[in-house]
This record gives structure tokens, sequence and C-alpha cells, in this order.
């Protein structure tokens, strides 16, 4: 596939019909299965193995071994040869040695792996070649950023699974791996509240920070969500701002959505799902109920108990310019005080800020008990696509079919130097005087992401400018055409 793809029609995308069609058939038969060490985790890491544009996938298993299955084009997928990892929860594509392949850092109930990625989508265990320090914990969210060459790491680990008085008031520690002579050093990030999903993005201060988001059910009191500043090496309470939120929190996503330079953040849980609004003061607020967010209970059949939530992801579905959102949804088990029949959400914006439920509409509305996702564009269309990985049953995928959507065009950006990815730059693209920013960042989720060009959708325009601000600080202007994937080095 050429790199430049093509121009998409500027059909006004407002009154655009959602559409998404039922591919899953297209995938090798993978499921992510396993007992109560299981009943999170699920995670996809979604990135591109080969260099040939099209997104791959990498996808946790539990009990069964986990897969890799490559992207064939035009919706055809194989199953492709990798290491057998069992136990594992969620894996985050990340470029860890900075060479010309995408490597894959797996998070297991056991000691976790770094699979290095090779030639065509060739992988090898290179966890005791790159100095990782090895334990036995359960490990549920993972995050990175760079300062150096090499990343930092921060583990999020769950339940202790050695603690004879758990499960409950039993959250192991966290861990930040950091680069040293001998590889990574680990340092224990404490207190622990469970965590199941972890992001390294700068926060509404503008300052580099770590978002925790932790698990009620397993630290039952005395938890809360939290951040930790990054700088100056310590977590944030009220004298910043930063007030004390507890919830079951499970994933983490995050987006300017109203244009001022600041990421709103999205927390799922059990419950409602929590949109905090970035303020300019630097602290956040619980965004209004009218705005459509909070999804706190199925929005088909009759199911009327609390939804849970898993991951969630913002994209822009219709190109229209405006960010969505996709929410996974799922019984943890047969937890009875919850809803069982859980659909999916897909949230479509609207050009006044608010939210409309389109999944069922759209044919994404899934009762299985949904964890991890991803929006891709799996077939190089210009539309993202969408992923869902289910615990006891197999992996859906949907096609975009969206007809008469907007323009768009994806960022891809590459540096020299260990952080051959730019993580930790943020990118500002305006089209026809709508501005959209995105941090472009490794972490957040429900234990998976993505390592891919950036897609922003430019309704009508035909051309977009696009502000790149370098891990570095140094800024720098460019100019694309729609319908391309944008590459930008340094």
């Amino acid at each position: 596939m050429k790199h430049i793809l093509f121009m998409l029609a500027c059909a006004s995308p407002a009154a655009a019909q959602v559409n998404f069609e039922d591919v899953s058939s297209a995938l090798p038969a993978h499921a992510y299965t396993g007992g109560w060490e299981h009943f999170v985790g699920g995670g996809l890491a979604v990135f591109d193995c080969n260099g040939d544009t099209l997104p791959d996938i990498f996808a946790a298993g539990g009990d069964t071994p986990a897969a890799l299955i490559r992207n064939l084009g035009d919706f055809k997928f194989t199953r492709a040869d990798v290491p057998e990892i069992t136990g594992t929860t969620g894996a985050y594509p990340i470029n860890i040695d900075g060479d010309d392949y995408v490597d894959i850092f797996v998070l297991r109930v056991g000691p976790n792996v770094i699979l290095k990625g090779g030639p065509d989508c060739s992988f090898t265990d290179a966890t005791r070649q790159l100095g990782i320090p090895q334990d036995d914990r359960w490990s549920t969210a993972f995050t990175a950023w760079w300062n150096t060459d090499r990343p930092h790491l921060a583990i999020g680990n769950y339940v202790d699974r050695t603690d004879p008085d758990g499960p409950f008031e039993a959250c192991d520690h966290n861990v930040i791996l950091a680069p040293d002579q001998n590889g990574y050093n680990a340092e224990a990030l404490t207190p622990g509240f469970c965590p199941l999903s972890i992001l390294a993005a700068n926060d509404a201060r503008g300052r580099p920070t770590l978002r925790l988001s932790n698990d009620r059910h397993y630290y039952v009191s005395g938890g809360s969500e939290q951040m930790w500043d990054i700088g100056e090496q310590r977590f944030l309470g009220p004298d910043d701002g930063w007030q004390t939120t507890s919830l079951w929190g499970m994933g983490i996503a995050a987006r300017d959505l109203n244009a001022d330079g600041r990421d709103e953040v999205m927390l799922t849980s059990m419950g409602d799902q929590l949109l905090q609004i970035a303020q300019a003061d630097g602290t956040y607020v619980a965004a209004p109920y009218s705005i459509g967010t909070y999804a706190q209970r199925p929005h088909v059949g009759d199911d009327g108990r609390p939804s849970t939530g898993w991951h969630a992801e913002f994209g822009d579905i219709n190109n229209d310019g405006r960010a969505d959102l996709f929410i996974a949804k799922g019984n943890v088990d047969q937890m009875p005080g919850m809803a069982t029949r859980d659909p999916n959400n897909l949230l479509l914006q609207n050009s006044d800020g608010t939210f409309t439920e389109v999944s069922q509409i759209a044919g994404t509305a899934s009762i299985k008990r949904s964890r991890g996702g991803a929006l891709a564009d799996f077939d190089g269309d210009g539309l993202l696509d969408l992923i869902v990985s289910n615990r006891r049953s197999l992996l859906a995928l949907y096609r975009n079919t969206t007809p008469d959507t907007g323009n768009w065009v994806a960022v891809d950006l590459q540096q020299s130097g260990g952080n051959r990815n730019a993580v930790g730059s943020t990118v500002t693209v305006t089209a026809n005087g709508l501005k959209q920013t995105v941090q472009h960042t490794i972490g957040g989720g429900h234990a998976g992401g993505q390592l891919l060009p950036r897609h922003f959708g430019l309704g009508d325009a035909v051309n977009a400018d696009i502000q790149v601000t370098w891990p570095d600080g140094a800024v720098t202007n460019h100019t694309s055409v729609g319908g391309v994937i944008a590459t930008i080095r340094r």
C-alpha cells in the first residue's frame, strides 16, 4: 500500500449514518480466557510490525497463549509465529531500544515479558537481554515516557496474591523501571490501590504526570484515584487542587475535546463512566450529566442494573473533526449486582460537544463480556475500524462502512535517537478554523494500546495545518493535503 492513500469525498459528515460491518470471521479464532486472575485484562496491542502501514494485532489470551495476528490487507488476517506466552493480561507496543522495529511489553500474572521486534513481524523474548527486573506480581497497567534515550516504564500491579488476608485490602505496590547502566532498576511506587490503567501525559497544569485509575473493589477503603508528578516525583494532593475521587477504575482515555490545549479525561468504572473536564487553573471537574457520556446502564435490552466499563478510546468515526468515544462493556464474570447483558457504547460527538449513543444503529452493540479494544484503520481507507476482545468469547472486528464521511489526515512522527516515535509530542491539526490537539502517548486504555499514526478527521477541509511540539519542546509547523499519512521527521 502506498504511504499516501487517497482523497475521500468531502460530503458533509454531519448527516452521515454511522455504519459498521461485522467482519469478525476474518480473524483467526482467539479468546481471552481464565479464572479470577483474568476477570480483568484482555488488552490488545495494535501497531505496524512490518512497515506496510497496515495495523497488526497482539492479543492477550489469559490462560490461552497470546496471539500475534498479521494484517494482510483488505480485511484478511493470519496468525503469525510468536513465542508462546500464557498468563497474559495485556500488552503495549513500544520501541524500547530505538531500533527500526516496534517491540511489545507484555503484562502477565507472573513475570512480565518484552518481545523484541525484528524483520517481517518476527519477535524474540528479550526480557533478560534488556535488563528488565523480574517478579511474580499480577500486572494490569502500563505506561512509558522518555527523559533520556531509553524510556522509563511504569507498571501497575493489582492484588498481592501472596497476602494471606487478601484479596480485599491487599493491593500490591506499583513499580517504575528506570534505565541504568545495567538495564533497568525497579523503584516502588507506593501506595498502590490496584490500578487497572496508568497514563503518562501532560495534565491540566501542563506538567508530565502519571494518572492512575484504581479499582475500589479491592482497595475497599482508604484509596483513591492518583496523580503522580513525574518531575517532582510525588503524588498530588488537595494543596495542588487534586480532589479525592474513589471509583471502580478500569480504563483511561484522554483527548482535548474543547480546543483549549488541555486534555479531558475519561475514566471507565462500574456504574458511571466519569468524564473529567480540564480547567484553566490546572484542576478537573466532572462533566455535566447532560453531556451524554456517563453511560451508567445498558442502553438496549431490559437489564437495568449498572454497567461495567473497561477499555475507552477517543477517535473520529465519521471524520467530521470531532472526537467520538468507544467504551467496551461487560460483567466482570457473574457479579449479580451488575448488568450481565451490557452492550458496548459508541458515542458520537455532536457539534455542541454532547454525545449521542449510536452503537445499536451502527451494529457494534455487542453484549459479550468485552474488555480491550482499539479504533484503527485496518484497511487504509481513512476510516477508523473497531476491534474488541472478549472474555471467554472470540475477538470481534467491525469494518467502518460509514458513507459520506469527511476528509482526514494521519500524522506519523519520527525522530532520531532512542525515542524513535517521538512519544511525548503534542500534535495540533487545524483545518477550516477547527483546531484539534492530541498528545502522542503510550499507556492508558484497559491493558492495551496503540503505536500508530495519529488520526484526525477534517470535515470538508482539503488541507490541514499541522503543528508539532516535540518532546524536547521544539515546535515545527507543516501543511498537508487530506487523505494521506503525513510523515513528519526530525
